[in-house]
């Protein structure tokens, strides 16, 4: 994006934002269906080995997110991953990465609408799995055609609902494991993470196939980087958001897979429902599983929240850009960018079709075609990253006081393991549609920028 470019973006989107409202549309688009649901299929893969892979990943989660906010420290701007691909490694990047974001977060957006249809089965198990989503994508649709400030508010109070579950589940299960109480007390302890076959039950190779679940629980993250464009004092906020956002993910995550893999032995959870509602309906709490139930409706709703919102400004960046139609970077009376969300909420009925059609498969299939997008997404702001701290050491570029360490060994070290990540869906014949999926996706890209750069 060119500095002009960059002015308008930032003049025609309103600063709304603060900062409670960035760290908490971040957490809620991270902390979604990966946690609440996916996590359950992950335990059955690994065992508590499962908190190995979760402190791997949150490393070059750590280190991703300092790239970051050093990038946007330096410009904050909308569609911030695309801007730095295009500044510091070339125009098919950013091309190619504001694409390949937008896609990862429809279908990402689809695996949040295919949770909600799981769940509403836990008290209609014969209502179609597809209805509940397309009830859910068309509130959600409504929600984002607000003014920014009413969504970032929406959201705070969604997340915040998730963030006091999550604590509520660690401390009655820190209650439970010390002192003994309720029907699980007798056997609950931290024991239970070695004794039940061993801590990694299926050696390292179990660690490394949930590392795919687990690295799709953590997308979502870098939602900071989209809400650039339209926060309040962006050179304050960004990094302390940053900053504070890393660490509250790794601790809401291991934290609750900690205590519940504690209480309840990993071999004795259903891999086909929450950990969350099986341990509150184990405790015996009147209520407890349904009122559960709801808040991990919610938390797939809020994440899909966040992944309209995303869409819609990375489809408005890029227009600006000159890389999507004009008519993506038009905005509404309320400053908010209309089209790209109306076309992001048609493009995700698809999931609903797919839960009609292959509602068992739609979940692995979905969360693997998204998480290309989202390793895509991290590699290219690795990189953009090395190439842009280089500039700034030969002075072509304004350096900044907030800095990623061990550059440039962790870029590296990092695009490492995430290449790691991508071939580890060959492994699995459920997320090896991906490898089949991103070929075709790249390639489009590829005829799509080819095509656009003959045209006058």
């Amino acid at each position: 994006m060119t500095n002009s470019q960059a002015v308008a973006d930032e003049g025609a989107l309103t600063r709304s934002l603060k900062s409670r409202h960035i760290q908490l549309i971040a957490l809620g688009g991270t902390i979604g269906v990966g946690l609440f649901l996916g996590s359950a299929g992950a335990i059955h893969k690994a065992g508590p080995g499962l908190l190995l892979s979760y402190a791997i990943g949150g490393v070059a989660i750590f280190f991703i997110m300092r790239a970051l906010g050093e990038l946007l420290t330096y410009r904050p701007v909308a569609g911030s991953f695309a801007s730095y691909a295009e500044e510091f490694v070339g125009p098919f990047a950013g091309f190619v990465t504001g694409w390949s974001y937008w896609f990862m977060w429809v279908v990402t957006a689809m695996a949040e609408l295919t949770a909600i249809g799981i769940y509403v089965h836990f008290w209609l198990p014969d209502v179609p799995q597809w209805l509940p989503g397309l009830c859910a994508l068309a509130i959600l649709y409504g929600t984002n055609t607000l003014a920014v400030r009413i969504y970032g508010e929406l959201e705070f109070w969604f997340a915040l609902l998730k963030v006091i579950t999550i604590v509520a589940l660690i401390l009655a299960g820190l209650a439970v494991i010390f002192f003994k109480l309720g029907a699980l007390g007798p056997t609950a302890s931290f024991s239970n993470l070695w004794s039940h076959h061993g801590f990694m039950p299926f050696g390292l190779l179990g660690v490394l196939l949930t590392l795919q679940i687990v690295m799709f629980a953590y997308q979502g993250v870098e939602l900071i980087g989209v809400t650039a464009g339209e926060a309040e004092n962006p050179e304050v906020v960004l990094p302390r958001a940053t900053n504070s956002i890393i660490f509250r993910i790794l601790i809401f995550y291991i934290g609750a897979l900690v205590i519940i893999m504690s209480l309840i032995p990993w071999d004795q959870l259903d891999p086909n429902m929450s950990p969350f509602v099986l341990m509150f309906d184990k405790m015996g709490i009147p209520g407890a599983a349904n009122i559960i139930n709801v808040v991990v409706i919610t938390a797939a709703a809020s994440s899909c929240n966040g992944g309209i919102f995303s869409t819609g400004r990375m489809l408005y960046a890029l227009a600006l850009n000159g890389q999507a139609p004009k008519a993506f970077g038009r905005l509404s009376k309320r400053h908010v960018p209309a089209v790209g969300v109306h076309a992001s909420a048609a493009v995700m009925l698809i999931g609903v079709i797919l839960n009609y059609m292959v509602p068992k498969e739609v979940f692995t299939w979905v969360t693997s075609i998204s998480l290309i997008g989202t390793l895509w997404t991290w590699i290219i702001i690795m990189y953009s990253h090395s190439k842009y701290r280089q500039a700034a050491q030969e002075g072509r570029v304004r350096a900044v006081s907030y800095k990623m360490p061990a550059w440039p060994f962790a870029n590296w070290a990092v695009i490492i393991f995430l290449l790691i990540v991508a071939a580890m869906f060959a492994l699995d014949a459920d997320t090896r549609v991906a490898l089949y999926v991103a070929p075709f996706w790249f390639g489009l890209l590829g005829v799509g920028y080819y095509l656009g750069r003959r045209q006058p």
